[in-house]
């Protein structure tokens, strides 16, 4: 019953029901990307949507997918797959606020923040 609430009000967790119901409805599969993430848009191509493997976070979506979302290009990347460059790094979600995220030289969020050099701390006379 629990898991019957959550699904009914939560939207973080997975698709929510309405979503589940409209995407069986009226959902058009148009491709999956590396991570499982599945795309779909409608009959008339005015809406379309992505179902998230997992963690329902923004970020990771593919760039390349990223702009069909957002109609930046008509074509899918699974129907037309943009080309890649060689300077090119792989698709990273947002990492802030975990334990991967960046943190500088000197960082006290670094397990073993790096000895300061350049810094002579001031004392009064």
């Amino acid at each position: 019953m629990a898991s019957l609430f959550k699904r009914l009000f939560t939207w973080w967790d997975n698709q929510s029901v309405s979503t589940q119901i409209f995407t069986w409805r009226s959902g058009e599969k148009v491709g999956e990307d590396a991570q499982g993430n599945v795309y779909y848009r409608n009959a008339d191509d005015s809406k379309r949507w992505v179902i998230y493997n997992g963690e329902i976070e923004g970020s990771r979506v593919a760039p390349e997918w990223h702009g069909w979302l957002h109609r930046t290009w008509d074509e899918p990347p699974s129907e037309k797959p943009l080309p890649k460059k060689a300077w090119e790094k792989e698709h990273l979600p947002n990492l802030t606020g975990t334990p991967a995220a960046y943190a500088p030289a000197g960082s006290i969020r670094r397990s073993q923040p790096a000895a300061r050099t350049d810094y002579e701390a001031w004392t009064p006379e």
